[in-house]
């Protein structure tokens, strides 16, 4: 089976959202009802398709919570969070930000 570069980014942005760690928070998010649960929602988020995934690379998605639209997003950077990163780099760092869509 042949692996390709986007399939590769997927499955590590698979596994990076899934520990949680990385992630940055916006103020109107960190006001939010029940957060562990949501960024738990976020961890195990499923629903990709065309609309919120084009590239096939599940660095985004978006979800409703308590009235309120979350997007949520993968960015990829060098090791001093300086530069952009290559994602198939293993020195490259992911930042997961988190926010509401109104902050957009």
């Amino acid at each position: 089976m042949v692996v390709t570069d986007t399939a590769r980014i997927a499955e590590i942005n698979d596994a990076f959202r899934k520990t949680g760690l990385g992630m940055t928070i916006t103020q109107g998010v960190l006001c939010l009802e029940a957060l562990p649960r949501l960024l738990q929602k976020i961890a195990e988020f499923s629903d990709f398709n065309e609309d919120n995934d084009p590239y096939g690379e599940r660095d985004f998605g978006m979800l409703n919570w308590y009235g309120e639209k979350i997007l949520w997003k993968i960015d990829y950077y060098d090791q001093k969070l300086e530069y952009g990163g290559d994602p198939l780099s293993p020195d490259c760092r992911r930042v997961i930000t988190v926010m509401l869509a109104s902050e957009y």
